[in-house]
């Protein structure tokens, strides 16, 4: 038998009507099994006595006996499936906070393993069997364990949300659907929930997205700070080796100006001990011979006063003391002299600071050609766009948006709108001439004013003698010599605009503290005007800007020519 028990499955051991196993079996005469109770109150609440299963009409009642085979193998395997069970039990884990535990568990709750939206029931692996046995609870909605099913009912009339109303955006019942929802779209809740689900799939996209951009933000942001912690540590090192050495050398100026100091004093004070000795010998003498006179004075012997009064009366030999004096020596003009030799030194340390500094910014070299679109009609371009000079007629070109129509100016082709740029012009043989950086935005038609404000930040050389950084007002600069090549450099983020004298290596002059957030162009123009005093950000990309100003009767017809750069050594 119990053999036997092994080759059937758990349907055939549960009742139709009940769904559970058999409870005192008995066989209809058309030969299916119920439980005695469950067919008994079947027909009692019924007309018409009908087999559940097959539908089969009896005219009268049967008369059901158990069948006490069927009942020994329903409550066999009612034993062994408790057995199962209690072993089954105990491998499964006990519900924890924050897990859903099983509704059917008396006692000790198990994490369950799914609910079922029919049962509005959770159930661990024990209880979950009927559900993946039974024919009847096989049609059930099984879903991962979730908590309050309660929850998944329409309050109104409680029934499964089961549908989606895409016009309310709410989960409805099917009963919602044929009344308030009636004319809504509504779909069900398979479709919204995959139509949903894709639209989180392109949001989480999105999301990941704006994650990685973030992402690369923070490394780029982790290398600025990277390669400014590299450029301070550089400066840091080059600033403490400056002044370093400008610390002995102000302790070795120092220390020499003591030594001569004390060196004139001790040559005084040596001179005028050797006086003072000889003085003092000399001293010695004549009051010796004072002695030896006033003995000699006091003496009753005649013939002894009067044969040593030769001898005793002159004076011994001494040296003329009129005009010996021991002049102070001059100490004005000996701390002078030193600061004077500490500023040589100074000088050359800021030489050797300033070539450093060049050599770095050379390395920001970019390639900068002239704009023809943007020349003033007047001005002669070379062909590969990297000499301008003034001509004396204007020459036919479309007066376009871009071009000067009143100062002699021209951009270059390229635009710089972050990081650091660097270009040298050749201005040697000129009287006049005017660079710098310009922004996009800037008025090219007309008067224009170089300054700040207007988007230009330039300087000049006038008359072959006066340069000015045209900050408006102006600064007049001193120059110890007249460049006869100008770098150009500009730090974008930092609002930095600096003019280098290449030659000499020595900073010209600096903007400083401008806030860059557009294009910047290199220029090259003519000012003519008033300056103004403003104070201007870079908010718009900047250009190369270059002027070889008039040609001035020959005297001005060098051509201003973008060179390329050699590093200096």
């Amino acid at each position: 038998m119990s053999a036997a028990s092994c080759l059937l499955t758990e349907d055939q051991f549960l009742c139709s009507i009940c769904l559970d196993v058999f409870t005192d079996p008995v066989t209809t005469p058309c030969g299916h099994n119920f439980c005695k109770t469950c067919i008994t109150q079947h027909w009692n609440t019924n007309v018409q006595c009908q087999c559940p299963s097959c539908k089969k009409l009896f005219n009268t009642r049967p008369e059901l006996q158990v069948n006490t085979f069927i009942s020994e193998m329903a409550a066999q395997f009612r034993q062994s499936a408790q057995q199962e069970a209690s072993s089954s039990s105990s491998q499964q884990q006990v519900s924890k906070p924050g897990e859903v535990p099983c509704d059917v568990c008396t006692g000790t709750k198990l994490k369950a393993l799914k609910s079922c939206l029919v049962c509005l029931v959770s159930y661990c692996q024990t209880h979950l069997q009927p559900h993946l046995t039974a024919s009847g609870l096989k049609r059930h909605q099984l879903i991962h364990p979730v908590e309050n099913l309660e929850g998944r009912m329409c309050t109104q009339h409680d029934k499964l949300l089961e549908l989606f109303c895409k016009t309310d955006q709410m989960c409805v019942c099917m009963i919602c659907s044929v009344s308030e929802h009636k004319t809504h779209d509504v779909v069900p809740l398979k479709e919204e929930h995959e139509g949903k689900k894709a639209e989180l799939r392109k949001t989480e996209a999105e999301l990941q997205q704006m994650i990685q951009k973030r992402r690369l933000k923070i490394q780029e942001i982790t290398r600025s700070v990277e390669l400014s912690k590299e450029g301070a540590d550089r400066e840091t090192a080059g600033g403490v080796q400056v002044f370093t050495a400008l610390k002995e050398s102000v302790e070795r100026s120092q220390a020499e100006f003591m030594d001569t100091i004390r060196e004139k004093q001790r040559k005084t004070e040596k001179q005028a001990e050797g006086f003072i000795k000889e003085l003092e010998q000399e001293i010695s003498e004549l009051e010796k011979r004072s002695s030896e006179v006033e003995q000699l004075s006091q003496s009753e012997d005649h013939l002894h006063l009067l044969q040593s009064f030769l001898s005793v009366n002159a004076a011994p030999p001494t040296k003329d003391w009129t005009d010996v004096r021991v002049r102070p020596p001059s100490y004005e003009g000996t701390a002078v002299r030193a600061v004077s030799q500490l500023e040589e030194t100074l000088s050359k340390l800021k030489k050797n600071l300033f070539e450093a500094e060049l050599k770095r910014v050379q390395q920001y070299a970019v390639d900068v050609t002239l704009d023809p679109d943007t020349a003033h009609p007047r001005l002669i371009l070379s062909e590969d766009g990297k000499q301008v000079k003034h001509g004396e007629v204007n020459t036919n070109l479309p007066n376009n948006p871009e071009r000067f129509d009143y100062f002699v100016c021209v951009l270059a082709k390229q635009s710089f709108s972050s990081g650091r740029f660097y270009y040298e012009v050749q201005v040697k043989g000129k009287t006049d001439w005017a660079l710098g950086v310009a922004r996009e935005s800037i008025n090219r038609k007309g008067r224009i004013r170089l300054c700040p404000h207007s988007g230009y930040w330039a300087m000049w050389l006038r008359n072959n003698s006066e340069y000015v950084a045209l900050t408006g007002p102006s600064v007049r600069l001193c120059l110890k010599s007249q460049p006869e090549k100008v770098g150009v450099f500009v730090d974008y983020e930092e609002g930095l605009v600096s003019f280098y004298d290449v030659d000499a290596a020595a900073l010209i002059y600096s903007f400083t503290g401008c806030f860059f957030t557009d294009k910047l162009y290199p220029f090259f123009c003519p000012f003519n005007g008033k300056f103004y005093p403003y104070l201007c950000p870079f908010n718009e990309k900047l250009y190369p800007y270059l002027s070889p100003f008039l040609n001035n009767q020959g005297e001005n017809s060098a051509p201003l020519i973008i060179s390329p750069v050699s590093h200096t050594e």
